[in-house]
């Protein structure tokens, strides 16, 4: 399927990106596109117009209007485990015609947006603790969909903050609940509960001990718990009360579940209004992909950038550097939405992909990014196509300086990459710093910078509750299409179990000292290790 475009790659791997600016003079306005108050600016890549061709025309090679479609109908797209895959209408149920097994969803997920708000409105008003106190603060407690998201969501909306302080507890290990809790009054705290099975061994673990800390400190466990959860039955086994779970559908996978009661910490962060605002803008993507052509469209344009970079430029990572501090989870928050869909070996019908489907995604927030690995992207011997996101506006207005600089920084990073230093150049500059000339032949080689890194930048006004519902859907969309172009299952993630179960084993005998592990191939000398340095129970 893409042999004309590894023509494509071969024919244009030896041209210098600038180049291609020197020859059309238009390639900026060209190859950049503005919808939905985007501007994704994608000329600063090897594409020519003949190789963009040949992507768009992949979109019809593989029907992806109706694998659209068939997403939004609710078609059980998600194979593996023979469910439809629609966390769409977690923001935009009202506008829905799907029927599940003869029964329309749309009603019990307004009725569960009903219940969060509910509860918001009165936590912000009548409810009164048995301390006489009112709720301060709300812990979540969740790992991977039921962390990552709501995390990342309530840390970029944080000009937008009007309910609870909200705090995240995801690890394992008692350092991360023991530093969140030891700073929190129990009287005046919300524990949620957040796990889609309510069987996540991370997850249960730490509701346990948190459960501890709530009585043992004067806290309530029947009004200060709450549960999110697709198995109620096992929230319920817990000691959660009934009237104190949020249930969502096993059609919502984790990592797409923020826009649902997994999103609960982000509304008693920011309020329903604003949370409605964030659903918005998601919806308001929802229709632009389904109704938009394939050169116009965000998500498919990105993800057609992702299979131009990887398969064909086989480019073995991408790394997202979004130019904000309040985005700083960001890049974590995709590395689970890309690489748990997108991470896999086998088609949708079980048969061995003969290439690597997604890309290592990495990255972090700039300007620190700058000062830790930008020097590998700029001279290290790997190409990493390299994906900004900058505002044009922050939030602190009295601090338009400090943006202004954020925006130089990110545009001459992007620039950089793409024209570097050559060697007369940077021979030239040391020269006129007052370089001797033999010094200067010395540092040069240390100085050059080889350009000719591709990039792509996303710009948008402002981040706001509407514009990061926008971007998260937009990303969630690039991943849906990438996979439809690979032939594989993007919404299940067996992957990540094989590890669990090896742990539960390990677990079970870790503390015994006669015991083996079973398999011990490569554990034998480690488990030595511990049993000689850790009390045995």
């Amino acid at each position: 399927m893409f042999s004309g475009l590894q023509n494509s790659w071969h024919r244009l791997c030896s041209e210098r990106i600038e180049h291609l600016f020197a020859t059309d003079k238009k390639r900026e306005r060209k190859f950049s596109l503005e919808r939905m108050s985007f501007l994704i600016d994608y000329s600063k890549t090897h594409l020519d117009r003949e190789a963009r061709d040949q992507l768009l025309r992949l979109c019809d090679s593989v029907d992806l209007a109706d694998h659209i479609l068939n997403l939004f109908s609710g078609k059980r797209i998600n194979n593996s485990e023979n469910r439809p895959v629609l966390h769409h209408l977690l923001r935009n149920s009202h506008q829905s015609s799907v029927m599940i097994d003869g029964h329309d969803p749309g009603p019990q997920v307004q009725s569960t947006l009903m219940d969060m708000r509910d509860l918001y409105k009165a936590i912000k008003g009548t409810v009164r603790l048995g301390s006489g106190g009112r709720f301060r603060d709300a812990v979540n407690i969740g790992i991977g969909g039921s962390d990552l998201g709501p995390a990342m969501v309530t840390e970029a909306l944080r000009p937008y903050h009007e309910g609870l302080k909200c705090h995240f507890v995801a690890n394992v290990d008692g350092a991360n609940i023991h530093d969140v809790l030891k700073k929190l009054n129990a009287k005046t705290t919300l524990l949620i509960i957040s796990s889609k099975t309510f069987s996540t061994i991370e997850t249960v673990e730490n509701a346990k001990t948190a459960l501890e800390w709530l009585s043992r400190y004067g806290g309530n466990p029947s009004q200060q718990v709450i549960a999110v959860t697709a198995a109620p039955n096992r929230a319920q086994e817990f000691g959660i009360e009934d009237r104190n779970i949020f249930c969502f559908a096993d059609w919502v996978g984790g990592r797409y579940s923020v826009w649902g009661p997994t999103g609960l910490p982000v509304m008693l962060a920011i309020g329903p209004a604003n949370f409605a605002q964030f659903l918005r803008g998601a919806a308001e993507i929802d229709r632009h992909f389904q109704s938009t052509n394939w050169e116009f469209n965000l998500p498919v344009v990105l993800a057609l950038l992702d299979i131009w970079h990887h398969q064909i430029c086989r480019h073995p990572t991408r790394a997202v550097l979004p130019y904000d501090q309040r985005l700083a989870l960001f890049p974590s928050f995709l590395q689970q939405l890309e690489m748990e869909s997108n991470g896999k070996g086998v088609t949708a019908d079980g048969s061995p992909l003969d290439q690597p489907a997604a890309p290592v995604i990495w990255g972090g927030v700039g300007t620190n990014s700058q000062h830790a690995f930008f020097q590998l992207l700029h001279q290290g011997g790997q190409v990493v196509p390299c994906e900004f996101l900058i505002a044009a506006n922050g939030h602190e207005e009295a601090l338009r300086h400090h943006h202004e600089l954020l925006i130089s920084n990110c545009l001459a990073q992007a620039h950089s990459l793409m024209v570097g230093r050559n060697l007369d150049e940077t021979r030239a500059q040391l020269l006129a710093q007052g370089l001797a000339a033999d010094a200067c032949e010395q540092q040069s080689q240390h100085r050059i910078f080889i350009g000719n890194r591709p990039s792509v930048t996303i710009m948008y006004p402002k981040l706001t509750p509407k514009m990061l519902g926008r971007l998260i859907a937009i990303y969630e969309h690039r991943v849906f299409v990438e996979g439809v172009f690979l032939g594989i299952n993007s919404f299940d993630q067996w992957g990540v179990e094989l590890g669990k179960e090896v742990a539960r084993d390990i677990h079970d005998k870790l503390c015994v000292s006669s015991a083996s592990c079973g398999d011990d191939r490569g554990m034998s000398v480690l488990m030595k290790f511990l049993r000689q340095h850790r009390p045995v129970n």
